[in-house]
């Protein structure tokens, strides 16, 4: 046995060889950011006695940390539950170890989707499933709350990112795209698949938060009710064109065009959510509580929010088809910002810049680079 400290949470488990989803009871330490931001996106909203879902619970590592570090006006109820017929008693042994009182818990081991079906509805259900979201999305929408949060964890990025293109079309419904912009548009096409589900069920999902990190892609999504938002929602379903010569980039309802500034045919990924990704005001209060590795996620997250444009520019891409040597990005930053147009990093790719400076411009400014 080993003891893993995750948080305020102590956790007794097997020794970990290789992370698979037959170890006796999943726990996987790469997920541990997503958690962390989970409590810090929970701490940071207004609402409060929320109804919880931890739909499959693995460890119990998630329910543990959030009985431990959210406050106790937060939680009115939280439901854990996990598959695994050993569930039950690991995480009863794991409560106990840290001594968490079992009053608001409610454990079950039963199927998520059954689990769901048999629930009252929940103000936030966790989707953090081995693999794609897919089979738990239907369920978890027709019970989640009006004002409710629905976190969903997609680790299937083979077909997401692109490597895998029939397999995103048969699970989301949409064309990846296999370069540097495709974890942003694995994004936004888990953004849509999501959105679709709801609208079924006339219930908006709008992202507040995103982040594709490691192995994995995360949205959070607020939920309002409503047929007029839902036709809102639908409108900012588009595709992604992009051009593999210049590198540019753009939004268009068509998935056929030429691109505006080298005249090349272009490629189309999609069709994607083209809307919000993060919600600027809550990505600043989840900063401010933030520390360590999850502060410099955020931080630039946090910089990326304020800016409302689909997809980003590669340095690396866009100097070698200039020729030219890769400006430091903070310069370069600095003087698009000079030249009043907005401009940050982006999480979604070290070497890049989101920026609301025309393709044309950007170009010519990074070759008179050295000259200004």
């Amino acid at each position: 046995m080993q003891e893993i400290i995750e948080g305020k949470a102590i956790l007794k488990i097997p020794e970990i060889k290789k992370v698979s989803k037959k170890m006796p009871v999943f726990y996987n330490p790469a997920m541990s950011l997503n958690r962390d931001i989970s409590i810090l996106l929970l701490k940071s909203i207004k609402q409060k006695k929320l109804q919880i879902a931890d739909l499959m619970a693995g460890t119990g590592i998630r329910t543990a940390r959030f009985l431990l570090e959210l406050s106790a006006s937060k939680i009115k109820l939280l439901a854990t539950n996990d598959a695994n017929p050993k569930f039950k008693k690991s995480i009863s042994k794991l409560l106990k170890q840290n001594k968490i009182s079992t009053k608001k818990v409610v454990i079950t081991s039963e199927d998520a989707n059954k689990f769901l079906l048999n629930s009252a509805g929940f103000d936030y259900i966790e989707i953090d499933p081995f693999g794609s979201p897919n089979p738990y999305l239907d369920c978890a929408i027709k019970r989640l709350s009006r004002k409710g949060i629905l976190a969903v964890t997609a680790t299937d990025t083979s077909a997401l990112a692109g490597s895998h293109e029939n397999a995103c079309k048969r699970k989301y419904w949409a064309k990846p795209l296999r370069n540097e912009l495709m974890h942003e548009v694995g994004i936004r096409i888990l953004a849509r698949k999501v959105q679709l589900i709801g609208a079924q069920y006339e219930k908006t999902l709008i992202p507040i938060f995103s982040h594709s990190t490691e192995h994995y892609m995360r949205i959070y999504f607020a939920c309002t009710k409503g047929k007029r938002q839902v036709d809102e929602i639908i409108k900012q379903h588009t595709f992604m064109m992009f051009c593999n010569n210049c590198r540019n980039s753009f939004i268009s309802k068509q998935n056929k065009a030429k691109c505006q500034n080298c005249q090349q045919e272009m490629q189309y990924s999609g069709p994607i959510w083209a809307g919000q990704l993060w919600d600027a005001q809550l990505t600043q209060k989840m900063l401010k509580l933030s520390s360590g590795n999850v502060k410099q996620l955020i931080e630039i997250i946090a910089q990326e929010s304020k800016i409302n444009i689909v997809g980003f520019y590669s340095l690396s891409k866009l100097c070698h088809f200039l020729k030219r040597a890769v400006p430091k990005k903070t310069e370069l930053i600095m003087q698009i910002k000079k030249i009043n147009y907005e401009a940050s990093p982006t999480h979604f790719a070290g070497d890049a810049i989101k920026t609301s400076i025309p393709i044309n411009e950007l170009l010519l400014l990074i070759e008179n680079f050295e000259k200004l």
